[in-house]
């Protein structure tokens, strides 16, 4: 039986791929902060490693007897006062260390479709510095490039129970987001493979305007959208890049730039963000000053 660390456990596709990797008889260890974090998650946790991966001495020994490596690591929130450069690249070089110190066979990396072609972006230049020290670690590997997650669509959702929806510049731009379940599936499929990069999205090829369209339809409302001229998205990140910190506008300037280009990834898996959409608009309603996860 194949052993597996999955570090970002807590998270929206750590969750799915903890499951994935338990539905495919993996032992699994799950990192985590705090074990009530994985009090949900425990019929799939055979056995708990708190640490913080920022910190390097309480990640000793978690790679004892490990095969696999799975790392979605990374900053969702601002929440913990952390850096991109302390999360996304030191955090997760600290779990290669060890992982290399212990000889795990297979790390297994999640970075951000496209990534090669937006290094003028912080949030992306941390990632991707860290793809460079696994690809020179001499460990096998495997970095996965998904084309955004349904979850990062619920603020579509949100916007359509407000009434109103907003995109940039024609709206015009496409995507094909891809469903946790479906990613995870993919990336437990390929810890075995010999492939180095997986890029992968969904099934469904959307522009900004038509998954606002979905959203709508989700509430059987009437489809109202705002456009925001281009001008003024670049003037905004002009003044944000001046007057604040990287970790407040790296996110910002992040998702204003994936709005406004076409991003089509290979296409992956039976999940459709229509019926997401239709699955979680009634926890918009009832959670309307919540973040859903």
């Amino acid at each position: 039986m194949k052993r597996v660390l999955v570090a970002g456990a807590t998270g929206y596709l750590g969750k799915f791929v903890l499951q994935e990797f338990k539905k495919q008889e993996y032992w699994t260890r799950a990192l985590s902060r705090s074990s009530a974090k994985l009090e949900t998650l425990e019929r799939y946790v055979d056995e708990e490693f708190i640490g913080e991966v920022t910190n390097a001495n309480s990640l000793k020994g978690i790679c004892k007897n490990i095969d696999i490596v799975f790392s979605s690591i990374g900053i969702t929130n601002q929440k913990d006062n952390r850096t991109f450069m302390e999360v996304d690249y030191q955090g997760n070089k600290n779990l290669l260390e060890e992982a290399i110190k212990e000889g795990v066979s297979k790390f297994i990396f999640i970075s951000v479709f496209n990534a090669a072609n937006m290094t003028d972006l912080k949030v992306i230049q941390t990632k991707l510095k860290f793809e460079n020290e696994l690809k020179k670690s001499g460990l096998d590997y495997l970095i996965v490039y998904p084309n955004g997650f349904f979850s990062d669509m619920l603020e579509y959702l949100k916007m359509a129970e407000k009434g109103r929806g907003f995109v940039f510049g024609s709206g015009e731009n496409k995507i094909n987001p891809i469903d946790g379940e479906d990613l995870a599936k993919a990336c437990v499929n390929a810890a075995t493979g010999n492939e180095k990069e997986l890029a992968i999205g969904g099934p469904d090829v959307f522009t900004h305007n038509e998954i606002l369209a979905a959203a709508f339809d989700a509430y059987g409302k009437k489809l109202k959208i705002t456009k925001i001229p281009l001008w003024i998205k670049n003037s905004l990140l002009g003044i944000m890049r001046f007057f604040t910190s990287v970790k407040t506008y790296g996110p910002v300037e992040f998702f204003m730039t994936v709005l406004t280009i076409d991003l089509i990834a290979p296409a992956y898996g039976d999940h459709h963000l229509r019926d997401f959409f239709i699955k979680n608009k009634d926890k918009i309603q009832v959670k309307k000053n919540e973040k859903i996860k």
